[in-house]
């Protein structure tokens, strides 16, 4: 393999995707990356190579989506899961909840609620996301709405609230800073390339377990195999028959689980193996991001409207799932139980306030520090 030094620049990784497509390689993909990442490329070549990888399929072959994984984690800035008085190994099991997006449906914040739900029923959540992309609210922005500064969490703060709440929020722009130079490009184009599947793939933390939405059925296994080719194992990967980048609530959903041999089964799932009744996705439906802070605040302080049923259930059926491949539930209908409980017993409500006032806190000690300086 090329060392950094003697990787090629875009313009000759471009020329060789446009004119020798079935010799491009997944080093090939990972190295215009690189040279990307390293701000050496113009806005037309970016375009260019997003543009010629969606030409050529890449989203549809797990190794090289692998590939384009690898290099962002490779040019990531990584927590290190240690404390004063607590080694990784001490840490023990630490999870994500994610999707795709761009699934079209435009339902209420899920995995972000789920999330706050399985760290406040007692796993380690480090949560992955960012702002809307392809929805009106997405997990970042409904979070800072509910007073969550997202943009203060770094690197060296991530195990010290992973520690003390049991969840943190790592914003990918603050994590992955190499990417910004992609921005632009991906912004101005107008269709998903494949690096719209690449987040779940790339928390830096490198969770132990996790639950992943893709937006496709057909996206499913091949998510699946670029996990196992990354090395992870114990993760679900779902999707909704309806192509939901998340556990459905009307309905089946299909699973691709790697196993901790590497094996993956696929099998489907419903609502009824939560003991939780199927809703119509329209009653699940997100809003805009005013209103969706109002749903989760009364999901969280149990003042539940007529309406929220479904999404509450939503929840439900997602975080269940998370709690029982992650080991804490035996069953999908234990997972749920606990879920439910954990909602109506006010402690996800807290779990949120106590982040948030964290995250308040440490962007008070950063403005304290540059007006000393």
């Amino acid at each position: 393999m090329e060392s950094a030094d003697e990787r090629k620049h875009l313009r000759d990784i471009l020329k060789h995707l446009i004119l020798e497509p079935s010799g491009f390689t997944p080093e090939h993909a990972a190295n215009g990356l690189h040279s990307i990442m390293r701000g050496e490329a113009s806005d037309a070549q970016m375009g260019g190579f997003l543009t010629a990888l969606k030409l050529r399929g890449v989203d549809k072959e797990s190794k090289m989506i692998a590939a384009l994984a690898r290099e962002m984690l490779n040019n990531a800035l990584v927590p290190h899961l240690e404390t004063d008085d607590k080694t990784r190994d001490q840490f023990g099991i630490v999870v994500d909840i994610v999707g795709t997006g761009g699934d079209g449906w435009n339902t209420f914040n899920i995995s972000t609620t789920s999330a706050l739900v399985a760290a406040a029923a007692g796993l380690q959540v480090a949560k992955h996301g960012s702002r809307a992309s392809s929805s009106n609210c997405g997990s970042a922005d409904l979070l800072e709405s509910l007073g969550c500064d997202l943009g203060i969490v770094s690197p060296s703060d991530v195990a010290e609230l992973v520690s003390k709440y049991r969840f943190c929020f790592l914003f990918s722009s603050t994590f992955h800073p190499s990417m910004r130079y992609l921005a632009k490009s991906r912004r101005e184009l107008g269709f998903p390339t494949p690096f719209n599947v690449l987040g779940p793939l790339t928390n830096p933390v490198l969770p132990d377990r996790a639950v992943i939405g893709v937006h496709s059925k057909s996206l499913g296994p091949v998510m699946a195999e670029a996990l196992k080719l990354l090395g992870r194992r114990n993760y679900a990967v779902v999707c909704g028959d309806e192509d939901l980048d998340e556990i459905s609530i009307a309905g089946t959903t299909h699973v691709w689980h790697i196993q901790e041999n590497g094996d993956i089964t696929n099998y489907t799932i419903h609502p009824s193996d939560f003991g939780v009744p199927a809703h119509p996705l329209s009653e699940a439906a997100g809003s805009s991001l005013e209103e969706n802070k109002k749903t989760l605040t009364r999901l969280l302080n149990n003042n539940l409207e007529a309406k929220d049923e479904a999404i509450r259930d939503f929840v439900l059926v997602n975080t269940g799932f998370l709690l029982y491949i992650s080991g804490m539930a035996l069953s999908m209908k234990e997972g749920a139980t606990i879920a439910r409980e954990t909602l109506e017993s006010g402690k996800t409500e807290t779990l949120l306030y106590d982040f948030a006032k964290a995250t308040q806190e440490l962007r008070a000690q950063e403005s304290e520090k540059a007006a000393i300086n």
